[in-house]
């Protein structure tokens, strides 16, 4: 590949071709007269432009304002980013760090002639849920467009994501997590059904119209333009999303030294960041991009977070589920089956019986026991009415509630949430010694991905286990074994 001059334009960048090695998007994005597509992931993706224009600058140029001690550079903890490089000293709380004038976000905006509206009809047909391709549609026309406003900005865009739709078929199996595999091979599915969608409208669509300058799009660019904004927009706004230049090379952290500040409308709105603590020379700046467990990051943003505080594996809320952990820890219920009229109606009001049941459930997180699940165990478990409806919902929830029930009932309730855990380890095929013995080998980075992120799963439940563990023996002489 051969590298473009300083400052490259738009013109010579999108001569580049990347191909993409996931088996399920492997097509290349061909644009016409130029090709342009993304590529899988490695430990460091160059640049739209192997030498991009200073975003910096940019930003400074149309209005915007950086705080003198901020650069764009490698951080040794947190990779290319934002950080008070060139600070003479800490930075204090409260100091404006960025600021972009109304016009730098980029977001989905009013049609403003029959290209926007061919753009806008396209992101109709996509679901609510997959947001980011509907802002990935708009990121897509400006990388298409010669002239764009802004191409300083994309042209820092990475070539390459590491989300798992762009892994490797092996290291999506690597994952060894149904709900995370469910979500991938969802999207892989939405972007081939929906290339075609795309395809068959723009081909209906006269040249002047076209709001892609022509050029063709197919599912490893809309892979690309849904992985950009997934991992890099911005949700303000009553939910609106949209890319903010510089702002979203700010790195993620749960304790962030950095926050953001929004004013005006959707429309004409001031964005800025400012310093939440004292920043010292060379720190990384940080926001907090949600407490959220590592599917969410990894799904959307490419990376796992160890340890992840939030992190959690998700269950199913189901009778013959609970049968099998029940009879693994030892405790005898014919109610998580066929549960009594009075724990049905209970039931219910926890959303896990009846028409519109949400069955969905976790271990993990802050709750460390999802709250829904908890209450649950300990009704059916209890054979006194009276005594159960002495209680809200709110107690029964709650794992700080010290035995609600009492504690036969806390106890057997617990030993069945340790065989659900141990059930949920079994759906994993390699134990953690041989996760982190193929850690320390130096995978490929999609491999590194995959395995962390089921590492880190069954550490956590190994967690969720010790802590249930020692529950169990504070609650009496006669209940301490689990």
């Amino acid at each position: 590949m051969a590298a473009a001059a300083a400052g490259a334009t738009p013109a010579t960048a999108r001569k580049t071709l990347f191909t993409t090695t996931s088996n399920l998007l492997s097509s290349s994005l061909a644009h016409g007269r130029r090709k342009l597509s993304c590529s899988a992931a490695t430990a460091e993706a160059p640049r739209i432009a192997p030498q991009p224009p200073d975003l910096v600058r940019w930003v400074q140029r149309e209005g915007g304002f950086v705080h003198p001690a901020l650069r764009v550079a490698n951080h040794q903890e947190h990779g290319l980013g934002v950080s008070a490089a060139a600070a003479d000293g800490d930075i204090p709380p409260g100091e404006l760090l960025i600021a972009l004038p109304g016009r730098l976000p980029l977001r989905l905006r009013r049609p403003t002639g029959a290209a926007d509206d061919v753009l806008v009809q396209l992101a109709k047909q996509v679901p609510d849920e997959l947001w980011a391709m509907k802002l990935g549609l708009r990121l897509l026309q400006e990388r298409a467009n010669p002239d764009s406003f802004w191409w300083p900005y994309i042209a820092n865009l990475p070539e390459a994501f590491t989300v798992p739709i762009f892994f490797p078929g092996e290291d999506i199996k690597n994952l060894q997590y149904a709900p995370l595999l469910h979500q991938v091979n969802k999207r892989c599915r939405f972007l081939l059904e929906f290339e075609k969608l795309v395809q068959r409208k723009l081909g209906t669509v006269p040249s002047k119209d076209h709001p892609f300058c022509g050029q063709e799009i197919n599912s490893s660019s809309l892979g690309w333009a849904m992985s950009a904004a997934s991992s890099r927009a911005f949700r303000l706004h009553g939910e609106i999303p949209m890319l903010l230049p510089l702002i979203d090379m700010c790195n993620h952290s749960f304790n962030p030294n950095a926050r953001i500040v929004q004013e005006g409308s959707v429309n004409s709105s001031e964005m800025s960041v400012v310093a939440e603590t004292k920043i010292e020379k060379n720190a990384a700046i940080t926001l907090n991009y949600g407490c959220h467990p590592n599917d969410f990051f990894l799904l959307d943003y490419g990376f796992v977070i160890t340890p992840n505080p939030y992190d959690q594996v998700e269950l199913s809320y189901d009778g013959t589920l609970l049968d099998a952990a029940s009879m693994a820890a030892g405790v005898s219920s014919p109610n998580f089956s066929a549960p009594a009229k009075w724990q049905q109606d209970i039931l219910s009001k926890l959303n896990l019986h009846g028409e519109g049941a949400v069955l969905k459930v976790s271990l993990g997180g802050q709750e460390i026991v999802d709250g829904r699940l908890l209450a649950a165990l300990r009704v059916l478990l209890a054979a006194d009415p009276e005594a159960v409806h002495k209680h809200d919902l709110k107690t029964l929830m709650s794992l700080d509630a010290e035995a609600p029930l009492g504690p036969t009932v806390e106890a057997s309730a617990l030993r069945t949430v340790l065989a659900l855990c141990a059930i949920a380890l079994q759906h994993f095929h390699t134990k953690i010694m041989e996760d982190e013995a193929i850690l320390k080998g130096e995978p490929p980075l999609t491999t590194e991905l995959a395995v962390q992120f089921r590492l880190q799963k069954k550490v956590m439940i190994v967690d969720v286990m010790q802590n249930l563990s020692r529950r169990i023996k504070k609650l009496s002489p006669q209940k301490s074994t689990a």
